[in-house]
């Protein structure tokens, strides 16, 4: 491995329509980080969504879990830790010679596919906001850090929808 390269990246993508810009949950600007709330801009996202939002379901999480899984494998990635929630989906991945945009990308298009083929509820329409975060994980203690949050911060959160 490079000495420049990331030990890891950890993605993160959401489900269509459940992270509106402006949302009092926690919402990113382009190129400037957290931003504060500001309900009227969340109101005019949720008011222009084309589509009903649809969270994912054990059975929808458990798909995007196998394909995350299964792309992994295909392309020889080391895949840490991954975990589907309701509403998100978390990834610790080591892809050595590939950026974070393009392993986030090609993950989300992969369960994109395996959801649209194993259920009809996501046929013919978006199944994930677009974008999504990466960052690079650049040392031991961080990935172990990043891996206890995937695993089990996220049932503490309690913050799925359902």
């Amino acid at each position: 491995m490079n000495a420049d390269e990331p030990i890891a990246f950890f993605i993160t993508w959401t489900v269509y329509g459940t992270h509106l810009q402006g949302a009092a949950t926690g919402w990113r600007k382009f190129g400037k980080g957290e931003a504060p709330p500001q309900p009227l801009l969340e109101e005019w996202h949720r008011d222009r969504l084309k589509h009903s939002v649809l969270i994912l379901s054990d059975e929808s999480r458990a798909i995007v879990e196998d394909e995350v899984t299964r792309h992994c494998q295909h392309r020889d990635w080391h895949l840490w830790v991954c975990n589907a929630r309701s509403n998100h989906v978390h990834v610790v991945v080591t892809a050595i010679g590939m950026s974070g945009k393009v392993v986030r990308d090609q993950l989300k298009a992969n369960c994109t596919r395996g959801l649209r083929t194993r259920s009809a509820a996501f046929r013919d329409r978006p199944v994930w906001t677009s974008g999504g975060d990466w960052r690079c994980i650049n040392s031991e203690e961080e990935l172990e850090r990043v891996i206890l949050y995937v695993r089990e911060a996220q049932d503490r959160k309690d913050r799925d929808l359902h």
